[in-house]
Formats: C-alpha cells, sequence, structure tokens
C-alpha cells in the first residue's frame, strides 16, 4: 500500500522542527551564562586553594628561617666608657673581675686590696685591703674560679692566704630599690697556710669543692707542697650561743719531685691532676692522689704545649676545669685537655684558634659558656667559642698594649685595663655555640678520646658543653623510615597489585575499604602499643619473629603450588579473584608453626635466649625498643597510605590496554609486568615518596616505641632519635629564644627540607615516567 507523498512531507516537516533546539531562546542563554559561572568560579576556587597551599608553605618556611638566623648572628660589641680609677696611686693589678649584674667592677693590686667601682663611670664603691703579715709582699697569685671569687694570695715568707670576694643583694622595703654591696671574706680562717718555710713562693695553684680545698705551690728552689683542707663543723654548733664552731682538717704532702723552672701551676676540676708549667712550654702533670699519699715518683705526664720556640704568655681553664687554653707570643691559643685511653692518661691537642699574629697579653674564659676573649699586643680583641671552633667577633678596640681583661659571668661586658686607664664595653653574643662544625661535622669534646657525631642539649652541671650535632638526628631519622619503609613497601605495592589488578570486583570492594580504615588509627595509640607491648613480645619471640619472616612467604608459595596442581574441577568451585580467601588459613597455621617451632629451635641452638646469644656471642647491643620495632609499628601505619596511591593508579589503568596485550597473546603476568605496571608506575612512584615522607615525618610511633637515644648504629636492634620526636621531646623544656630553642627550629626546618626533597624528587620522577610510558 502506498503512502501519500503529502502525508510524508509534513511528518518529516514535524520531525525536523522538533529536533532543533532553538540556541537563542532566553532559557538556554541563562543556562549557558550559568555554567560559565560556574566553570569561572571553579577554576577561581581551585587557583585560590593551590596558591593558598604555597602560601601557607612558603609561610612556614620563612617562619623557622626567621627563628633560626639569629643562631648565626655575629657578636657586636659596644663601647661604654673610658676612665681611669680613683686611687692615689695605681699599683700593679693581679685580677679584674666583674659582678654578676655587670653594675660593679672589681680590680685586685699588688699591695692586697679590691678596689670595687662602678662600671659605668669608675667611681670607687668601696676599697677593702687583705689581712697580710707584717713585712710580706705578695709574689704569686692565683684564682680558684671566677664563679667562686676565692683567690690565693702567695707570700714573700712562704705562706699563702686565702680569701675571696663577692657581693651581697639587698632590696628596700619601701621603693625595692636593689642595692649590692661588695665583701671580702676568709672562707678557710683568716690564719695563712704554710707551704715552704722562709722562701717565698712564686707559683700557686688552687681549687675548691664545697667546704674543701685543694693548694699547691713551688718555690725557687724548686720545691713543691700540697696542702689539703677540709672545713670540720661541730654538729652541736647550733646550740652555741657563741656561733658556729668551726675547725679545719689540714694535710700537707712534700712533692717528691723536683719542679724546677715552674712559672705557673694549675689544679685541673677534678682535684685529681697537678700541672706544672714552665716558660718554655713544658708541662708535667703530677697525679695528686698518688702525691697526697705518698706514693708519687713521677710525673704521669710530660710535654710542650708549644711548638717551633713558641713561649706561652698566657694560660687559663675553661669553664669546668677540663680544657686548658694555652696563648703564646705567636698569636696562636691552643686548646687542651687529658683523654683516657685504656690505662693510659695523655695530654691532648685538639683545637686551635688564631686571633692574632701578633703575641697574645690578655686571656678571660667565661664563666657560664665555652666561650673566652683574647688580647694581642696591639690591642686588638677577639671572642671565640671552643665547641663550634668559632670566631664570634674581632675587632681593634684599643690602641695599646692591655694589661689586664675581664667579661662578666652573663658574657654581656667586657672590662679592659690598658696603660693606667680602664675601658667598658657592652657585648652582645646570643648564640656562640653554633656553626657548621658543631652542627654536621664531628666535634671532638671534652674528655672524648676522638671527635663524634653527639646531641646532647642539657646535663646536670654548669660546666657542660652542649652538644648540638644534627647528624645522629637525621641519621635517625632515614633509619627509622628505612627499616618502615622496609617492612611496608612490599607488603604494600605487592597487596596493591593484587587487589587492583587481580582480586575480583566483590572482593575488592571488601578489601580496600578495610586496608584503607587503618589510616584511621591514631599514631599515638600505634606508638602506645608499640611500646608497651610489641617491643616485649618482640624480644621474648625474637626467633619466631625471624621464622614468620622467612616461613610465611615460602608457605604462601607452596599453597599455591598446590592450589595449581588440584583438578581442573576443584579449582574452578572457587570464583575466579576469590583464590586469596583460602590463603588465610594457610597464613594462620604457619603463623603459629613459626611461634610454636621457635622455642625448642632456639633451646636446642641458641641456649634457650636468642636475644642474650647476640649480645653475648655476637657482641651486638640489642635494646628492647629498637628499629625493628619502629619497622613493624611505623610500617603497619604507612601500609594505607601506599596501598591506597598504588591501588588507584593500578586500577585506573585502561581495560582496552589489558585486552588488548591478552588478545595478542600475552598472559596475564606478561599484561601486568609489560603493560599495567609500567602505565601505573608514575602512580605507584609517587605512593613509596608519599609513604617515605609520612615515616620521615612520623613523631609519636617513634617517641613511643624507641630508647629515644640519638645515637649513630644502622644496627636494627639498636634503637635511634628522629627529628621529629627530638622537636616533641625538648621543645616544652628549652627556654624560649635561646640556643637550644633555636636549634630544634633549625631541626624543624631540616626536617621540612626532607620532606620538600622527598616531594620534589617524586614530582620529577613522576613526570619523566608519565612523558615514558604515555605512549603504551
Amino acid at each position: 500500500m502506498a503512502k501519500d507523498p503529502d502525508q510524508l512531507d509534513a511528518r518529516e516537516a514535524q520531525l525536523n522542527s522538533t529536533s532543533v533546539l532553538d540556541m537563542t531562546s532566553p532559557r538556554l542563554k541563562f543556562r549557558r551564562k550559568l555554567r560559565h559561572f560556574y566553570d569561572r568560579a571553579a577554576k577561581v576556587a581551585i587557583g585560590i586553594g593551590g596558591i593558598g597551599v604555597i602560601v601557607a608553605i612558603l609561610l612556614i618556611f620563612l617562619y623557622l628561617f626567621y627563628e633560626v638566623i639569629p643562631l648565626f648572628k655575629a657578636a657586636s660589641v659596644a663601647e661604654v666608657n673610658q676612665y681611669q680609677l680613683e686611687v692615689a696611686e695605681m699599683a700593679p693589678g693581679l685580677h679584674l673581675a666583674i659582678e654578676e649584674q655587670s653594675e660593679i667592677g672589681m680590680r685586685l693590686d699588688q699591695s692586697g686590696t679590691f678596689l670595687f667601682f662602678n662600671l659605668e663611670d669608675g667611681t670607687t664603691v668601696s676599697a677593702i685591703p687583705v689581712s697580710l703579715p707584717e713585712a710580706t709582699t705578695i709574689t704569686a697569685f692565683t684564682l680558684d674560679t671566677e664563679a667562686s671569687g676565692i683567690v690565693a694570695l702567695g707570700l714573700s715568707n712562704g705562706q699563702v692566704v686565702i680569701v675571696a670576694y663577692g657581693y651581697e643583694t639587698s632590696y628596700a622595703q619601701i621603693d625595692n630599690v636593689r642595692t649590692i654591696t661588695p665583701v671580702v671574706s676568709y672562707p678557710f680562717g683568716t690564719e695563712p697556710y704554710q707551704l715552704f718555710s722562709g722562701q717565698e713562693v712564686i707559683a700557686l695553684a688552687l681549687r675548691t669543692r664545697g667546704e674543701s680545698m685543694l693548694l699547691a705551690g713551688s718555690n725557687s728552689a724548686g720545691q713543691g707542697s700540697l696542702v689539703r683542707v677540709s672545713k670540720q663543723t661541730n654538729l652541736l654548733a647550733a646550740f652555741s650561743r657563741g656561733g658556729e664552731a668551726r675547725s679545719f682538717d689540714t694535710t700537707v704532702a712534700t712533692i717528691p719531685m723536683s719542679v724546677d723552672g715552674t712559672t705557673q701551676m694549675y689544679i685541673e676540676g677534678d682535684q685529681r691532676w697537678l700541672y706544672f708549667i714552665a716558660a718554655n712550654g713544658l708541662i708535667r702533670i703530677l697525679d695528686m692522689s698518688a702525691a697526697l699519699n705518698n706514693a708519687a715518683s713521677q710525673f704521669e705526664i710530660e710535654t710542650f704545649l708549644t711548638v717551633d720556640g713558641a713561649r706561652p704568655t698566657r694560660i687559663a681553664f675553661m669553664l669546668g676545669g677540663i680544657s686548658l687554653l694555652v696563648a703564646d707570643d705567636r698569636g696562636i691559643v691552643s686548646q687542651w685537655f687529658l683523654i683516657r685511653e685504656g690505662d693510659r692518661t695523655r695530654l691532648q691537642r685538639v683545637r686551635d684558634f688564631t686571633p692574632s699574629t701578633s703575641p697574645i697579653v690578655a686571656l678571660s674564659p667565661e664563666q657560664r659558656r665555652k666561650n673566652f676573649v683574647v688580647a694581642d699586643a696591639t690591642g686588638a680583641v677577639s671572642i671565640y667559642n671552643s665547641t663550634a671552633h668559632r670566631e664570634v667577633f674581632s675587632e681593634q678596640l684599643l690602641t695599646s698594649k692591655p694589661d689586664a681583661m675581664a667579661i662578666s659571668p652573663r658574657g654581656d661586658a667586657l672590662l679592659i685595663e690598658s696603660a693606667g686607664n680602664i675601658g667598658f664595653w657592652r657585648v652582645a653574643n646570643e648564640h656562640p655555640e653554633v656553626s657548621w662544625t658543631a652542627l654536621w661535622d664531628k666535634v671532638w669534646y671534652e674528655s672524648y678520646t676522638e671527635p663524634e657525631y653527639i646531641w646532647q642539649s642539657s646535663a646536670a652541671t654548669n660546666e657542660f658543653e652542649p652538644k648540638y650535632s644534627l647528624v645522629p638526628l637525621s641519621f635517625g631519622t632515614l633509619k627509622a623510615a628505612f627499616y618502615a619503609m622496609l617492612f611496608a613497601a612490599p607488603l604494600a605495592i605487592c597487596g596493591a597489585i593484587f587487589t587492583g589488578y587481580f582480586m575480583a570486583p566483590g572482593m575488592r570492594r571488601k578489601v580496600k575499604p578495610l586496608i584503607e580504615l587503618m589510616e584511621a588509627l591514631p599514631t599515638v595509640v600505634l606508638g602506645f602499643l608499640a611500646g608497651l607491648w610489641l617491643a616485649p613480645f618482640v624480644e621474648k619471640n625474637l626467633l619466631g619473629i625471624f621464622s614468620i619472616i622467612i616461613i610465611l612467604p615460602v608457605s604462601i608459595l607452596l599453597a599455591s603450588f598446590v592450589w595449581m596442581q588440584l583438578l581442573h574441577n576443584w579449582r574452578h568451585r572457587i570464583p575466579e579473584g576469590w583464590e586469596a580467601g583460602m590463603l588465610i588459613p594457610v597464613i594462620l597455621v604457619f603463623g603459629y608453626l613459626s611461634f610454636a617451632l621457635a622455642t625448642p629451635v632456639e633451646q636446642i641452638f641458641f641456649e634457650g635466649d636468642l636475644r642474650f646469644w647476640i649480645s653475648n656471642d655476637l657482641g651486638i647491643t640489642y635494646d628492647q625498643r629498637n628499629a625493628l620495632v619502629v619497622g613493624f609499628a611505623m610500617g603497619f601505619a604507612v601500609i594505607p597510605t601506599i596501598f591506597t596511591i598504588a591501588e588507584d593508579a593500578i586500577f585506573t589503568v585502561p581495560k582496552h590496554l589489558t585486552y588488548g596485550s591478552l588478545a595478542l597473546g600475552a598472559n596475564p603476568w606478561q599484561s601486568l609486568y609489560r603493560v599495567v605496571l609500567p602505565t601505573a608506575s608514575p602512580g605507584i612512584f609517587s605512593a613509596l615518596m608519599i609513604g617515605m615522607g609520612r615515616a620521615v615525618g612520623e613523631t609519636m610511633i617513634v617517641l613511643m616505641a624507641t630508647g629515644n637515644t640519638p645515637i649513630m648504629d644502622i644496627n636494627i636492634f639498636e634503637g635511634m632519635r628522629t627529628l621529629a620526636a627530638n622537636i616533641a621531646v625538648e621543645i616544652p623544656e628549652s627556654e624560649v629564644d635561646s640556643t637550644h630553642y633555636r636549634i630544634l627550629f633549625l631541626a624543624a626546618l631540616v626536617l621540612f627540607t626532607f620532606t620538600f626533597v622527598f616531594n620534589t624528587v617524586a614530582e620529577i620522577v613522576r613526570q619523566r615516567l608519565r612523558r615514558k610510558y604515555s605512549t603504551i
């Protein structure tokens, strides 16, 4: 039956009229404008978010840099005043000192008078003479320490007077005005101590500790004498109306060897060694414990402090009485201290400072830091820190040769006597302990047998030498990350490959969220479990841990081989992609057998204790909280991150690439190796680097699961301290704006740099991998 042509034309016109949209309609124009607005708004929002992230990172970096940069600022010295002291006749000086608040100075002269004066203008505060026996003159002088203020004055009749200077601080009750009053006392009695009979003392050494004192001296005849004094207090003195009844227990010993030529004597801080120094730099060291017991027969050490004919000009002990500073007439200052090597003790020249080519004529160590100030014959003054081996200041402050010099207890004031004038300067020297050497190089610390990398920011004694090496912390950070990645990377990547490529979709929908849920566990909980449960468990079942690492992979391969040997009908009863469920009982059984068989094996081969065998027979140190525990705990925390990113990268490989590979005759493993993994390699590498960054920055796990010992040892059974853990532990205890405080910020900057470098390298490699495999 033929259709009417007119009807066909009308129907076609109707269809054409309904299928063509009117693009100029107001409704479509509004929708296009709205879509365009949404696109631009999203673009702007994404751009603002990206720029905000970059700005936030830059602000963090700038803040860290702002806190760190003062560490490397040089010291500054500003002159306050130059004046002459208000004395009728200025006798030669023996010692200069500055009071704690840098308000009062003290000058002890050859006549035995303590002159206290105002530092700002030189006005006299008080002048206190020492009670000396009649018809005697001072022939020798020595100082215990600047902090104690106890001095010994050797006299022409062979006697020694012990006297101390100090300050009493009081506050007015009305206006709370502070008043500092100088005082002079006799801590070991007013009676002089007789070292020699009728022969003048030419050299003295003094060292006190609490209420005991060691005094040594020599005379022009080459004789030496030792005196040990202990203060005795009557237990009933508190009930006596006459006050405290004190007496002194005195032991006198004669040094059997000749000390001829001695010009200077020193007793080191532990009060064991006595140094005799001659004008030519020869030093002879005596064991005082043997000498006091009349058992000394020879000097323990004899050597020269200078070389090539140089002569020492100034010698002083640094803070703590361990390091001896020796300045010579060639402008060199050397640092020496005793080190113990087995049964032998030797005096080691540790480092040299070269502030000048002119003779050093003044040397003054600080009281609270390992700093010292030197001045040469031309008037040039330099400030050094011995540990950092750093010159923090050097400038020509004087036009004439200095006669004496003192630096304040806080290191903020400098006093120099020159040509009858006194000069007073303010010193700003906040962070002298920091240098590139102290932070990143081996440093020879006091009493150590060799240079080492050490982090030890505080100690119980004031004489402590801060050790701020960041190398052990950086090493510990990388060590913890290495063992965590060693545990996490194979499991996470292999799990991602199986889940994203082989696993059935139904099983994948259950497994992947479960693994990702692991990331929600707080790291403080993981650290708590690792420290209190996992560490003791690993120590007790060490052989079982090693066994399971070997047995489980072998058992899984064996189970897979057996599975492939089963009949075809049996294997296909399990849906494809669900075979992994059959490994759960295998893992449980062989995991149990690994621990069950470890006990008899340990009894047979390791005498029942593998940990003891490792420590005793192999000589390998084992700490309960060690890198092995950290590897397990932190690896558990890192696995979800690596797994999620790597699995997404593998799963999102276009299916047509896999189907094409299979269609060309490749088996699934060949397709995986030659097609899927190269295509997903940028994402897999990013997963590894992000996991590495997470491990580097982890804090709580390494804080709670390690011994927090900043040591450099690759041993898996040793602990470590990381940068992040160190910051968390020490930042609450550090003084704001102190050197320790700012170095912790420097550690944060180093950690920030680590993660930045890792992420940058990851992005560069990822981009190259994308370009390389984008044509597959």
